[in-house]
């Protein structure tokens, strides 16, 4: 971004947030709890089959049961046996489990309880806690539209006459978000807090994501969201730490992803990166096997982008033209977005995190024109000479026959020249 518009759009800002107070509260984790979750791990025991259980009304919340309190009192033994502290668990029904988080002491190989534990017969499978982060790099039109990338490179305006992504449910599993912050009033139907038993509290990183996705068009103030029909879950699985950025473990994104496929998500998104993950896989093969379309951001420190970007079927984004030799990766636009923050105030972000969003607001536009048909890979349109990455208004109209020859972009020729489309 050139510096004379660089400082124009800090002046928006300031003029958009002078009046608002920042209210935002953030949990800080204790001191060493990071070090401590290196130490646990995911233990997964089997659900019967539905007919053979006596919790087989479960619904997505917790309920005393036999069947439940059977299962726990496994754990409390295979923990016992092994010399484990039996810390939490949660039942995850899509992948017919119970999942019970445990932590070995200090000095212990993790992976060698790994190992024992897996090799029990009642153990469905067993493995490390992993630790996922956000991809941030640090922070009538609406008066931020015309600074937004998306409104130059996308034309997102023209595109919101024929697609906002009406109705469709995003799943935003990131950090809080601040769901009525006035950009946000109204566009969160659902929010749950899968990280502690504390009140659900807006933090950056969350909202920031839920603002680019969906934030409201045509109020008056702030930015316009691609996909501004959409309805979001609000799914807090990670949280924000003083000096340390955005963070998640394998046990929260799981309860998360769990949720959101039990409670019909179309679209999940996934700003974030860590390691290969075996209870994440598992979830996200559901995910994709129901046709929910599943976007992650590309960490461009890890091989392949890191896990979920790197996983077939996942939507892998980054907003960096270097990083396109990654398989099926989708550019889109991620530095100096301005972007709703908590306190009723809008900021500059950038990051992978960000672009990722875009992506799932593209998505959203896509489901909202065919509900009933998956979002691929192979559906966005674009190319690497392109600034924006996608060609927004290609994509948008190659899904809605009746509209060809009738371009309501500034990009008519581009529904012609097909060797720009991309593939799977």
């Amino acid at each position: 971004m050139k510096p004379g518009l660089t400082a124009l759009l800090l002046a928006a800002l300031l003029a958009c947030t002078a009046s608002a107070a920042s209210a935002q509260s953030q949990p800080v984790s204790a001191p060493g709890e990071q070090v401590a979750e290196e130490r646990q791990v995911l233990v997964m025991l089997h659900l019967p089959a539905p007919h053979f259980r006596p919790d087989s009304g479960y619904s997505g919340a917790y309920t005393d049961n036999t069947g439940h309190g059977a299962r726990r009192r496994i754990a409390a033994e295979l923990a016992q046996r092994h010399g484990l502290t039996l810390l939490s668990d949660w039942p995850m029904p899509v992948l017919g489990i119970d999942c019970y988080v445990m932590q070995a002491p200090p000095g212990v190989a993790r992976q060698n309880v790994v190992a024992q534990l897996a090799a029990d017969p009642r153990v469905e499978w067993a493995q490390p806690m992993a630790s996922f982060n956000a991809l941030d790099s640090g922070g009538v039109h609406d008066p931020l539209y015309a600074t937004q990338p998306a409104a130059k490179f996308w034309h997102i305006a023209e595109l919101h006459a024929h697609a906002t992504g009406s109705r469709v449910q995003v799943a935003v599993i990131d950090s809080g978000v601040e769901s009525d912050h006035p950009d946000l009033a109204g566009q969160v139907t659902q929010q749950e807090n899968f990280v502690d038993g504390s009140p659900y509290a807006a933090e950056k990183h969350g909202t920031a994501v839920a603002g680019i996705i969906a934030a409201k068009a045509g109020n008056g103030i702030g930015i316009e969201g691609i996909a501004p029909g959409a309805r979001l879950m609000a799914l807090r699985a990670c949280w924000e730490e003083a000096d340390h950025g955005t963070r998640c473990n394998s046990f929260t994104l799981g309860k998360a992803l769990n949720f959101a496929l039990l409670h019909k998500a179309q679209v999940i998104n996934m700003s974030l990166g860590g390691p290969s993950d075996i209870l994440m896989k598992r979830l996200v093969d559901v995910a994709l096997a129901r046709g929910v379309t599943v976007v992650a951001a590309v960490d461009p420190q890890l091989p392949g982008g890191g896990f979920p970007a790197a996983y077939p079927g996942v939507i892998a984004a980054a907003n960096d033209h270097a990083q396109a030799s990654i398989p099926g990766l989708v550019v889109a636009p991620g530095l100096d977005i301005p972007t709703t923050v908590p306190g009723g105030r809008w900021a500059l972000v950038n990051g992978t995190s960000f672009a990722a969003a875009h992506v799932t607001g593209m998505a959203a536009l896509l489901a909202g024109l065919h509900p009933n048909v998956a979002v691929k890979r192979s559906d966005f349109w674009g190319g690497s000479n392109l600034a924006g990455g996608i060609d927004a208004c290609a994509t948008v109209l190659h899904a809605m026959p009746h509209a060809a020859g009738d371009c309501a972009c500034a990009c008519a020729p581009v529904l012609s020249a097909k060797a720009n489309k991309t593939t799977e």
